[in-house]
């Protein structure tokens, strides 16, 4: 069964109420391919999740950008899965590189959050990348499989699993990988799943790529045999989101 190709725009935390309804007035207006072609997922942050959810096209569905890693409790500031199931909201990002680094979220931790997310019922986009200073090193490979093996060890059913890799020194720096980088660590990371998880799951999940996708590059990246989609950062907010949509289209004739 083919792949079908999937976007995903993270607002991160950006946006006011006003510039909220202007982004989604521009999304409810946009001509894109249909559901069967494409998947839209837009995150914005959790304050905004409400009015988001409710106002935005049905064909489009809304994540949560972060959960907590258990039931929730005594743990201030944080949002369980629990609440994002009681809102209604499908999908959650997890292991979102910012947060490994500035949180100093483990691959562990993040492989806890993934399960326990799934557990109760919501679908995820899992984040994984290397830094600058890895790749330089030749280590990517390492690196990304490590991270997929702290989430294999802890789940057996893909279903609701979109993996992303996003290359640390591509996100919000203007460098993006190549096609052909991009290719080869999503080939990468299918053959370690079809070597350490199963070759179905290794042929239906789905890898998007992120780090300075826009709509000037989104094409290329597209006809790439592996990559099945993007997680957009700062150009989903702006009009040019909806072009990184339209790239669904080249999948389809590829």
């Amino acid at each position: 069964m083919a792949r079908k190709f999937f976007i995903g725009g993270n607002w991160k935390c950006n946006g006011t109420t006003e510039e909220v309804k202007k982004i989604v007035a521009t999304l409810n207006a946009a001509q894109v391919p249909s559901q069967d072609v494409v998947e839209v997922v837009v995150s914005p942050p959790f304050v905004f999740l409400p009015l988001v959810k409710e106002s935005l096209r049905p064909d489009f569905h809304v994540a949560a950008q972060n959960c907590w890693v258990k039931k929730g409790g005594a743990y201030t500031g944080e949002v369980s899965a629990e609440m994002l199931v009681n809102l209604n909201v499908p999908w959650v990002i997890l292991g979102h590189s910012e947060r490994r680094a500035l949180l100093n979220e483990s691959n562990e931790f993040v492989g806890d959050k993934v399960a326990y997310a799934l557990a109760q019922g919501l679908k995820v986009i899992a984040c994984i990348g290397e830094t600058l200073e890895q790749r330089e090193a030749g280590t990517t490979v390492d690196v990304v499989a490590a991270q997929t093996k702290a989430i294999a060890e802890r789940i057996s059913d893909w279903t609701n699993v979109v993996l992303a890799y996003e290359p640390v020194w591509a996100i919000g720096t203007g460098k993006v990988a190549s096609p052909a980088q991009a290719q080869e660590v999503h080939l990468e990371l299918r053959k370690w799943l079809h070597k350490n998880v199963n070759a179905e799951v290794a042929s239906s999940t789905r890898i998007i790529y992120g780090g300075s996708v826009n709509g000037g590059n989104c094409k290329e990246l597209a006809a790439q045999p592996d990559v099945d989609g993007f997680l957009v950062g700062g150009a989903s907010l702006k009009a040019e989101f909806i072009d990184i949509i339209k790239s669904a289209e080249t999948k389809k004739n590829a």
